[in-house]
């Protein structure tokens, strides 16, 4: 029998039943359509609350995948540790990931990949309770169907370098997806998250690589992301960003939110595009 890992949130953040994920989830991502711009992401950076909150930004970066041009077969999916000490990048030992919307299999060739990276530790505690890549997993099963293997990394204390040396290993073509898992600030009043948070995703536009962690919870797999992003040519784009203020009605402490795509630019340039509606 194949070691799985359950989902551990499901009935909390996001719909534990089949159906009312699936309702949830078309809405995340019909309800603001999106003007597509340039080609397929090669990466998305989106949020990790409860779908009530930030799935709605989320779902306009995932929304992005629906017209892409090639199959992906792989998603690189790279979040931080919320709970359990981490030394470096944690991956499972399992054989898959379970969702309401059914089982992801692990690539195992992906992790295979990494084992002689001393940054890369197997660690299955890190993912037990994980929410920051649990709840990516039925936005991309809505999108990708079931054709994609997984590669989840837990990122605990590391440096960026070798978060990026991690995702050059698996960088692959069009068939392989990254996907960067991050709340912006955290617990702020509204108008000074709304402040804080529009200089963060200016930043990220940018292809900033020293954010810390009190503009994005997952600064470190996003610091390694950016190093990457930037050694391609990556271009930058701003699909959404709002909290939990704008989703959920309460602006007295907020959480931030931003949906961004990276990919390569259609005319080979480099450069960054902003696109908010």
């Amino acid at each position: 029998m194949p070691a799985v890992r359950p989902a551990a949130v499901a009935g909390m953040l996001y719909p534990a039943d089949r159906s009312g994920l699936l309702a949830q989830l078309d809405h995340c991502l019909t309800s603001r359509p999106y003007q597509q711009s340039g080609n397929t992401p090669k990466l998305l950076i989106v949020p990790h609350a409860a779908y009530a909150d930030s799935g709605p930004i989320a779902g306009r970066a995932y929304a992005r995948l629906l017209a892409r041009s090639a199959p992906i077969r792989r998603v690189v999916l790279i979040g931080p540790a919320h709970r359990a000490g981490v030394r470096g990048l944690a991956v499972p030992t399992v054989d898959a990931f379970d969702t309401p919307l059914g089982r992801v299999p692990i690539d195992e060739t992906a992790r295979a990949a990494l084992a002689d990276l001393v940054q890369v530790v197997r660690d299955d505690r890190a993912h037990a309770r994980e929410h920051s890549l649990e709840v990516q997993l039925p936005f991309l099963q809505a999108v990708l169907g079931n054709t994609f293997k997984l590669l989840p990394l837990a990122v605990g204390e590391v440096g960026s370098e070798q978060v990026a040396e991690v995702l050059e290993r698996l960088w692959g073509g069009d068939e392989t997806l990254f996907v960067v898992s991050t709340d912006l600030s955290h617990h702020l009043p509204y108008a000074g998250a709304c402040c804080t948070d529009r200089m963060t995703a200016a930043r990220m536009l940018d292809l900033a690589t020293d954010f810390d962690p009190f503009e994005a919870c997952g600064a470190r797999a996003l610091n390694g992301a950016m190093i990457a992003a930037r050694r391609h040519g990556m271009r930058a784009e701003l699909i959404d960003l709002r909290n939990s203020g704008d989703t959920s009605g309460d602006r007295r402490r907020v959480v931030g939110y931003a949906a961004l795509a990276l990919s390569e630019p259609l005319d080979g340039s480099c450069g960054v595009a902003l696109h908010l509606a």
